[in-house]
């Protein structure tokens, strides 16, 4: 698993609005389809209690984009697994990075890419060795044994960053 590239292997590539997810100033991206795939962005500064506010919208675009409610254990699996990478990664922006900015979900028939911004310095890495029996410090484990990829992506010139992680579709 990566912790350095910007987007994951294969024809997709980075980002059409830049791997960071920072939009310069421009307008929110709109919850709408694009060109076969489907985006939503969250503005998480100032909010409180966001680790369920991320996972209500991202349950809402599940609902929206078909995932839910799922027709198979295997469809709500991914579901659920899209919910509990979201709770992880916004935790960790919480935990280690001065808090979450903005959340993004980009998803096409394959693939739902998650986005946390924050304005954190540090660098997410799943603890090693990982001790199952250790409480608190599995977040990125879970991050990584869930998802095909995840990773850190720097804009040159700008404080923080922003951590993806990609997740298969259900079949």
């Amino acid at each position: 698993m990566s912790t350095t590239r910007p987007y994951s292997p294969g024809d997709r590539g980075p980002e059409p609005s830049g791997a960071s997810g920072v939009s310069d100033g421009e307008a929110p991206v709109p919850s709408e389809p694009v060109t076969g795939r489907h985006v939503r962005s969250l503005s998480l500064v100032g909010q409180s209690g966001v680790v369920p506010l991320a996972r209500d919208f991202t349950r809402q675009a599940l609902y929206a984009w078909g995932w839910l409610p799922a027709a198979t254990a295997d469809q709500r699996a991914a579901a659920e697994d899209v919910l509990l990478v979201v709770s992880e990664l916004v935790t960790n922006a919480c935990l280690h990075a001065e808090g979450p900015e903005q959340l993004r979900i980009t998803c096409d028939n394959k693939v739902i890419r998650l986005e946390v911004s924050d304005r954190g310095a540090g660098q997410p890495a799943p603890r090693t060795p990982h001790r199952a029996s250790r409480p608190g410090g599995h977040g990125m484990f879970i991050v990584q044994r869930l998802c095909l990829d995840w990773g850190v992506v720097r804009a040159p010139g700008v404080t923080g960053k922003t951590v993806w992680a990609e997740l298969g579709a259900p079949a």
